[in-house]
């Protein structure tokens, strides 16, 4: 008898399970009122009397937390990217003192930064604010740098597009927990950054090594107070390292670090606030718990998948050459926001596959600053495979006043492209490359896939395997044809 009691409970409440979730309404249409039971990605929620029980209370709280890591990912990914940089080069190349310049030439050292420029040698350098402001005596000449705060947005431009014209000048750098107007003089341009971490940024334009070796006799820094001295410049280390953002929990312990070292800025405390049931929070040891280590990690694996997925489909915007997939890669303004909010989606396209911001990228006028077009599809609308062959078509007389490049890209890494090769030549290709063959016009055909066309392989950069890839197409000081687009690329077209 007892045991028949027991079967009929059972039975019951299996049935009563059974026409609940019959009976269970898709989330749009949920009252939340009285008894409901409610699908959602997350299983059913049942209410009774509008109120929910534990298992569902927290399931609830995992998939916010869940949800508030992979926006948290797209967010923080620009300081966490440009740090990375940094630590990789003090891993690498000794990088240690504030007067330490690390100067990457070769193929193997400019390998490790995200989507760097394969023609002119970088130069990067890293200070701190919080002890206090910085002064630099830059020289004159043809650079396009820069010094750049812990977003990469540029604090000021040096150089080309700098305040002096590339006619050299003294420049004061305040933190953000200080006085600017304390450091104001004439004849010096002062600035403040929004961070303590600031990076020196350096490209020489400049091709010839008696300006190489007169810039690093006459640039010269030094802390409020103290003598300016010039520079240790840490070269031909030819080194390969990475300076892409990384993934897993490391992500997340570089991110903690940042918020503990940096200001919180008024536009950024909404995204503090998503950290702290994550455990980030400012003051305080990043010692995550096991679930919450589970939650960073999936949601910084699905935070990535969405930033590729704006850096390859972007909805913001629309192709620069009407009728093309040929899109101008630095999309957005100088401040990373507007009036009325942040430019979120914009800044995530350049910073997951790209470093570094600058007035001369964003606004570059007729003949001076840089512009970088990007491309992943063919002329049929086809995603570039890394086991297919494709033709560029470059026309002839590209409105540059200095050089074009097509430079070769992973898509995985966002660095320079692998391909086994040991010499620049064998990633990029362009105005400055002595091997190129030209045709009778003028144009040339850049090939870039799985395997060189006969005789072309001047011309030719290889890809390997399955790795994606993609191409910045750079122009060094643009001209007017550019901007009113009376110059256009043609799109990649699959030959093989």
């Amino acid at each position: 008898m007892k045991n028949s009691i027991l079967l009929n409970i059972t039975l019951l409440l299996l049935s009563t399970q059974f026409y609940a979730q019959q009976n269970a309404v898709p989330l749009k249409d949920a009252t939340l009122k009285g008894d409901e039971v409610i699908k959602s990605s997350i299983g059913d929620i049942e209410l009774i009397d509008s109120y929910f029980d534990t298992d569902a209370s927290n399931r609830l709280y995992d998939e916010m937390d869940y949800q508030r890591a992979s926006q948290a990912w797209i967010w923080g990914m620009p300081m966490v990217s440009i740090v990375t940089q940094k630590k990789g080069l003090a891993e690498k190349y000794g990088q240690a003192s504030e007067h330490d310049i690390v100067v990457l030439k070769s193929l193997k050292e400019k390998r490790g930064i995200v989507t760097g420029n394969l023609t002119t040698p970088y130069m990067f350098g890293y200070v701190d604010l919080k002890k206090s402001p910085v002064v630099f005596e830059y020289p004159a000449g043809a650079t396009a740098s820069g010094l750049v705060d812990i977003w990469q947005r540029t604090v000021t431009d040096i150089g080309q597009t700098g305040p002096e014209k590339a006619q050299g000048g003294t420049f004061i750098i305040v933190g953000p927990e200080d006085d600017v107007e304390k450091y104001k003089k004439s004849g010096v341009y002062t600035y403040q950054s929004v961070s303590n971490f600031l990076v020196i940024a350096l490209r020489i334009i400049d091709p010839s090594p008696e300006y190489y070796e007169k810039f690093k006799s006459e640039f010269k820094m030094g802390h409020i107070g103290e003598t300016l001295e010039t520079f240790n410049y840490i070269e031909n280390k030819d080194v390969e390292w990475s300076g892409t953002a990384p993934r897993g929990i490391a992500f997340w312990e570089t991110l903690s670090e940042i918020i503990n070292h940096e200001p919180v800025r008024k536009i950024d405390k909404p995204w503090t606030a998503m950290l702290l049931p994550l455990g980030i929070e400012k003051g305080k040891p990043f010692n995550p718990t096991d679930k919450q280590k589970e939650i960073l990690l999936k949601g910084g694996a699905m935070g990535e998948l969405m930033a590729r997925n704006i850096q390859i489909n972007p909805r913001y915007t629309k192709p620069w050459w009407e009728g093309t997939s040929w899109y101008k890669s630095y999309d957005f303004s100088v401040p990373q926001e507007t009036d009325t909010r942040l430019e979120l989606d914009e800044r995530t396209t350049w910073f997951y596959e790209a470093v570094y911001s600058s007035k001369g990228m964003v606004n570059p006028p007729v003949g001076a600053g840089q512009v970088y077009m990007t491309s992943k599809r063919d002329s049929k609308g086809d995603l570039l495979r890394a086991d297919k062959t494709y033709v560029l078509h470059v026309p002839a007389d590209v409105p540059i006043k200095q050089f074009w490049s097509v430079t070769l890209y992973s898509e995985n890494t966002r660095r320079p492209y692998d391909n086994g090769g040991t010499e620049l030549k064998d990633v990029t290709l362009g105005s400055r490359s002595e091997q190129l063959q030209y045709n009778k016009d003028g144009s040339v055909d850049i090939y870039v896939g799985a395997k060189a066309p006969k005789g072309k392989e001047s011309n030719y950069l290889k890809t390997v395997g399955n790795d994606g890839w993609f191409v910045y197409f750079r122009l060094y000081a643009p001209l007017e044809p550019f901007f009113d687009k009376s110059f256009k690329l043609p799109d990649w077209e699959m030959i093989d």
